[in-house]
């Protein structure tokens, strides 16, 4: 199995890089079916040959079968690198295609409906209040405004997982995310040796 492994944080102590990429890496690492490439957003220089970056991107992408996201939440949405990442790498025509329906609506057609995700997003704040005023939608519209766009209707809702106040909780609930992590992952390399 092929998986590429994309961090959007730019502090390599963070929860993101030092709990969950290191996570998600390790395990990947220590199963010999699992092929693994990485794509670190803040380490790669965006604005200089950005046109090679974005092709070395997308040779990525194409090669892997299964895509793991990562990134904290600011200002309700991913980090700027994660959401370049998205409009640079993900892009009609690469991506997704439009399908004309009527004189005025089409669908996006999806290039990468083969391809698995999973994606795990860290918040500063408690659940409640995103979930419940402000409708959780960061979730929303990554999920439908990228996900469905790029990867189809299938898993990208409950493949996308949150963690909530990670700088304000506790060690040991931090330890509980990460073991949320692991199972996915260890899941993950499970079902590609079946298979």
């Amino acid at each position: 199995m092929n998986n590429l492994v994309i961090i959007g944080h730019p502090d390599k102590k963070s929860f993101c890089h030092n709990g969950i990429f290191s996570t998600i890496t390790k395990i990947l690492s220590q199963h010999q079916n699992q092929n693994t490439k990485t794509i670190d957003l803040y380490e790669d220089k965006l604005h200089e040959g950005k046109k090679q970056l974005i092709e070395s991107y997308k040779k990525k992408v194409l090669w892997a079968e299964r895509i793991y996201f990562i990134s904290p939440i600011w200002w309700f949405r991913l980090t700027p690198k994660m959401e370049t990442f998205f409009d640079e790498v993900f892009a009609p025509g690469f991506a997704y295609e439009f399908v004309k329906i009527t004189k005025i609506y089409a669908y996006p057609k999806s290039y990468f409906r083969h391809k698995k995700i999973r994606c795990y997003l860290t918040h500063g704040a408690p659940s409640i209040p995103v979930k419940t005023i402000y409708l959780n939608s960061v979730k929303l519209r990554l999920v439908l405004g990228v996900f469905t766009f790029v990867f189809g209707w299938g898993g990208n809702w409950k493949n996308t997982k949150q963690f909530w106040s990670v700088p304000f909780v506790s060690d040991k609930k931090r330890q509980k995310y990460l073991r949320v992590v692991e199972k996915d992952v260890l899941r993950d390399c499970k079902k590609s040796t079946i298979i």
